[in-house]
């Protein structure tokens, strides 16, 4: 980072104790400062909270700039709201509401807490990643928007536990990242994990993986005290003895009195010269000394992120002590240990705070005050600069006249923007796990190319045969990721904060196969809760793809899509409905109050005269509001009449349909309706009767589930959709109908497209036995 003039160590180490307190006091005020009727406990982490103090007071009291951004470690949060505290960013009263309603949450939350926070965390493993997806994001927006404001470096505080995570090995191992110098992370090696102290060290292979990865590795293990007396006669031995001793037996020493550390030191056959350096020593330093971890050691922090390389990215495995300096220092169950009213008070007389003032800040005009001050002013950050409207068309205008799949669609349909709608386009980014040519994004590859952190030769340029060109450069709008679903939706969701972070809006628009939209869910769910707003492509799916057999198909996504929050679900079954869909999708990302989007894809062909569209433009935008709204009735006469209604989505519009006219055969008159968004239906069932407004400021929006059955036409239901058939069944509620739900509840197998509707009971023949059943035929 760059260098600045160091603050007094002294000045450091008192800023720090007041951290110290004022993080183990707000969990403390949480747990005993509160009335709790309920008898469910609050909980917090002091311990988790006191092994990061100094990492983060050397980063925010002396190396951090205003264009920094940094994840913190889930467990660390108090510590984050004592520094914007005393920077004067968090007022007073949110100090006594740490898990309240209102108040100061669990986890650091960007949207939730009242104070800075730049990246969610709670979720171990997806917060830390985040930061490094963030970096990715903002050299994109940068290299497509020169007016995006610089960035600094992008910091994530992770704890030791968390590197068991994949998905942090899996980020780290993509091959852009090495190229990614503002990428800062620093591990809180404090050798605990929530239930135990972790076995054996680790940190070679540590060390390797990330050197493996073209990473800096940076190990602070011991402080300038201890590494001093290592340079007495003796001191070899001194940090032979420490340093191999299994991580339990270090812990363990901590626990013991002052006047017992020699003997655990000395225990087995020390060398004579070990044991005259030990013995040499007052008790208080040595175990002084056995604590003197770098992690701990303000002024070689301080001077470490000074110095990192802005080449490549850095890791610095900091050795820390879980609960250091509480009572619960390196005890092997103090993750979630709560100090006692006694041990409180001793740690506010060691930290200089009077427990009865135990918000108090730094007087005025002291050292510690000032250096506050200096730091939240330069600390501050400028508001994002709002940028002008996007123009998003509701509609192109092409005509859809051939049979096409939604997914085929949809790279038309991207193939088209840059042409039809500029604006949108120059907005628009893809994403892909090495699936763009199978998901349908040649042609927007072709006509955009492909974005790299650095300019890339392309040795097929002059191939005359190749179809897909593959241009990599700072200026290509598709980015490809490895076949690695979480890394893809974690940059899906900080592609999808740039609006907020940089005033600049981005469309992120991801490709994936939609079986493996459950992998990459709880990433991609948890950078919606942080604040991203992007699109999903899930494509292809359900067992429409009946060759791949029951790996490739995927049932419970639409259950899934319905079910999650800040998103819209769509599963549109034609090209024309696809269009106005996505478009309105688009429409809501990357604007205040937005949403995400969750697309269902086929690779089934489907006739668009089976969509019935209507030829009066008026009635053309009628049809086009209903099919934003939720979906649309395509029988030609009237709800009233219907015998059965027939309520199909997606792939399988043809079997209703077909099935619909059967059923006419047989003298059942069936009513038709197509959803193109079981989720906005079932939104607008469940607002029935509410006065807040409807979604989108549309009121057929709000109203499309009495559109689409009105309540005075009741009727048997026939649901079917390729996915769980529990997905529709809310239908039933709406009316108080009978209900036939039809969908895939078991793994499927290869087969034909024919075959594969029979085995699952989707095809003709089931919807139409179902409907004959409801109507009593």
């Amino acid at each position: 980072m760059a260098r600045a003039v160091s603050p007094d160590p002294a000045t450091l180490r008192e800023v720090a104790r007041r951290v110290l307190w004022l993080s183990a006091a707000i969990v403390d005020a949480a747990n005993r400062g509160r009335p709790n009727s309920s008898g469910v406990k609050v909980g917090g982490h002091q311990s988790s909270s006191a092994s990061m103090v100094d990492v983060m007071v050397a980063l925010w009291f002396h190396s951090l700039r205003h264009t920094d951004r940094v994840s913190v470690k889930p467990h660390a949060s108090p510590v984050l709201h004592a520094i914007n505290y005393l920077l004067g960013d968090l007022d007073e009263s949110y100090l006594t509401t740490l898990r309240a309603r209102g108040g100061l949450q669990s986890y650091p939350s960007r949207l939730k807490d009242p104070d800075t926070v730049d990246f969610s965390t709670g979720s171990v493993g997806i917060g830390a990643t985040a930061a490094l997806w963030a970096a990715i994001a903002h050299r994109y927006t940068r290299s497509h928007f020169a007016e995006t404001p610089e960035a600094g470096r992008f910091v994530s505080l992770l704890g030791d536990a968390e590197l068991d995570e994949g998905a942090i090995w899996e980020a780290v191992a993509d091959p852009q990242v090495a190229s990614l110098g503002e990428l800062l992370w620093v591990v809180d090696l404090n050798r605990q994990s929530l239930d135990r102290v972790v076995p054996d060290i680790q940190i070679d292979r540590l060390r390797g993986m990330f050197t493996a990865a073209g990473w800096q590795v940076v190990t602070l293990k011991w402080g300038r005290f201890v590494s001093g007396l290592f340079e007495r006669p003796g001191g070899a031995d001194l940090r032979r003895r420490l340093e191999e001793m299994p991580n339990e037996e270090y812990q363990r020493m901590l626990r013991v009195p002052e006047d017992e550390v020699a003997g655990r030191v000395l225990a087995g056959s020390p060398s004579p010269e070990l044991r005259d350096l030990v013995t040499a020593l007052p008790a208080r330093d040595l175990a002084a000394a056995v604590r003197d971890l770098g992690g701990h050691d303000l002024p070689l922090l301080v001077d470490t992120f000074d110095d990192v390389d802005d080449h490549r990215p850095t890791v610095v495995l900091a050795y820390t002590i879980k609960g250091r300096g509480l009572a619960t220092e390196g005890h092997p169950n103090n993750h979630s240990a709560l100090l006692t009213e006694h041990q409180m008070e001793l740690l506010a007389a060691a930290c200089g705070v009077d427990a009865d003032d135990p918000w108090a800040t730094f007087e005025p005009g002291t050292a510690a005050a000032d250096l506050c001050a200096r730091r939240a002013e330069s600390l501050r950050r400028p508001a994002p600069t709002p940028q002008q409207p996007l123009e998003v068309p509701a509609s192109l205008g092409r005509p859809h006249r051939k049979p096409v799949s939604t997914q085929a669609a949809l790279g038309r349909l991207l193939s088209d923007l840059p042409r039809d709608a500029p604006g949108l386009a120059a907005r628009l980014v893809t994403c892909s796990p090495d699936v763009a040519s199978s998901t349908n994004l040649g042609g927007w590859i072709n006509k955009t190319g492909v974005w790299s952190v650095k300019e890339r030769r392309d040795w097929f340029a002059d191939d005359r045969e190749r179809v897909l060109r593959w241009s990599e450069s700072e200026s290509g709008q598709h980015i490809e990721l490895g076949i690695a679903e979480v890394n893809l939706v974690g940059l899906l969701g900080e592609l999808g904060t740039t609006w907020s972070r940089w005033g600049q809006r981005l469309v992120p628009v991801a490709t994936i196969y939609d079986p493996f939209v459950s992998r990459a869910l709880e990433p991609w769910s948890y950078g919606i809760y942080a604040g991203g707003q992007s699109i999903l492509v899930g494509t292809p799916s359900g067992v429409t793809l009946a060759p791949e057999g029951g790996a490739h198909q995927s049932i419970t996504t639409p259950s899934i899509g319905l079910e999650q929050p800040g998103c819209v679900a769509w599963e549109p079954a034609f090209a024309q409905d696809l269009e106005w869909t996505f478009l309105h999708a688009a429409a809501q990302v990357g604007v205040p109050g937005g949403t995400s989007a969750y697309f269902r894809l086929s690779t089934r062909p489907l006739d668009p005269t089976l969509a019935a569209l209507p030829g009066d433009p008026a009635l053309l935008e009628r049809r086009r509001r209903q099919a934003v709204a939720g979906g649309y009735r395509l029988s030609t006469h009237a709800a009233f009449d219907d015998e059965v209604t027939l309520v199909g989505v997606g792939a399988l519009m043809p079997e209703v349909v077909e099935a619909a006219r059967v059923l006419g055969e047989q003298g059942v008159t069936a009513g038709v309706v197509c959803l193109t968004s079981p989720d906005l239906v079932f939104r607008s069932f469940q607002q029935r009767g509410r006065r807040a407004p409807s979604s989108g400021g549309d009121a057929l929006a709000g109203s499309i589930v009495d559109e689409l059955f009105p309540e005075r036409a009741p009727a048997p239901l026939v649901t079917v959709q390729d996915g769980h058939p529990h997905t529709l069944a809310f239908l039933a509620a709406v009316r108080g109908d009978r209900v036939r739900c039809l969908g895939v509840s078991e793994f499927g197998q290869s087969s034909d497209l024919a075959s594969a509707y029979e085995l699952h009971g989707i095809d003709v023949a089931s919807i139409v036995d179902a409907a004959l059943g409801l109507t009593g035929r």
